[in-house]
C-alpha cells in the first residue's frame, strides 16, 4: 500500500513561488503516473500536472508555463514548482499516484491512492 505526502504549502503573495513536496513509502515516484491535482472547497478536485514514469509532463491551460511537476526516482520524491502565483492557485494541493501510463491524466477517479493534501494560499 503506497502512502504520499505532501509538504511545502504555505501563505505567499502574488507573483511569488513554492515548491510542493510529496514524498512516497514505497517505490513509486518514477513507476508510476504520478499527478498533482488542486481543490478549492464546494468545487471539484482539478488536475494540475501529470507525469509519466519516464518524465513526460502535461499540465492544466492554467498553471502551463508558470508550474513545473519533477521527480527524483532515486529520493522518492515529486515536486511541483509554483511561479508567478497568482489568487486564484489558492487551494488544498494534493499529489496521487497510479499505475500505468498517465492517459487522462487529470481523471482523479483514476487514482487510488492520495495523500493528504497541503494548503497553499496565494495573496
Amino acid at each position: 500500500h503506497v502512502q504520499l505526502v505532501e509538504s511545502g504549502g504555505g501563505s505567499v503573495q502574488v507573483g511569488g513561488s513554492l515548491r510542493l513536496s510529496c514524498v512516497a513509502s514505497v517505490d513509486t515516484i518514477g513507476r508510476y503516473c504520478m499527478g498533482w491535482f488542486r481543490q478549492i472547497p464546494d468545487k471539484e478536485r482539478e488536475g494540475v500536472a501529470g507525469i509519466e514514469s519516464d518524465g513526460s509532463t502535461s499540465y492544466a491551460d492554467s498553471v502551463k508555463g508558470r508550474f513545473t511537476v519533477s521527480q527524483d526516482s532515486a529520493k522518492n520524491i515529486l515536486y511541483l514548482q509554483m511561479n508567478s502565483l497568482k489568487p486564484e492557485d489558492t487551494a488544498l494541493y494534493y499529489c496521487a499516484a497510479r499505475g500505468g501510463a498517465c492517459w487522462a491524466w487529470k481523471d482523479e477517479n483514476l487514482y487510488p491512492q492520495w495523500g493528504q493534501g497541503t494548503q497553499v494560499t496565494v495573496s
